[in-house]
């Protein structure tokens, strides 16, 4: 339980220690953010929307964000099987909330891997 209080123009942050634990992850705000782009992606677009991540990466950021609801998976049982990914409603509201940082990371010239 959260024992912080709200003070003044102080916020109690401790609410976003679960979110922050998943989007904290390598990968997961790309991920999120390339799927704000599309409907639907497979595996092999969103791999190669996010240059230099390996398989077993995405693979794994992809079942994180499946298991907390953010990303849900469709499997097409056609030859070959297809799998698309998609952003759930709520994944849709955090790429929403997300948004406004990623605006500021471009504006700020940052996207390149640049430090502050």
């Amino acid at each position: 339980m959260c024992e912080c209080r709200m003070d003044g123009d102080r916020a109690c942050l401790c609410p976003i220690r679960g979110i922050i634990n998943v989007i904290g992850r390598k990968w997961a705000i790309c991920v999120i953010s390339a799927l704000m782009s599309a409907e639907s992606m497979r595996f092999t677009e969103l791999k190669a929307a996010l240059e230099g991540i390996s398989s077993r990466s995405l693979s794994n950021v992809l079942s994180t964000l499946e298991r907390e609801g953010l990303v849900e998976r469709r499997y097409y049982p056609e030859i070959p099987p297809r799998v698309e990914y998609s952003l759930t409603d709520m994944g849709r509201s955090l790429g929403d909330a997300l948004r406004p940082l990623l605006e500021w990371i471009r504006a700020h010239d940052l996207e390149g891997g640049d430090t502050i």
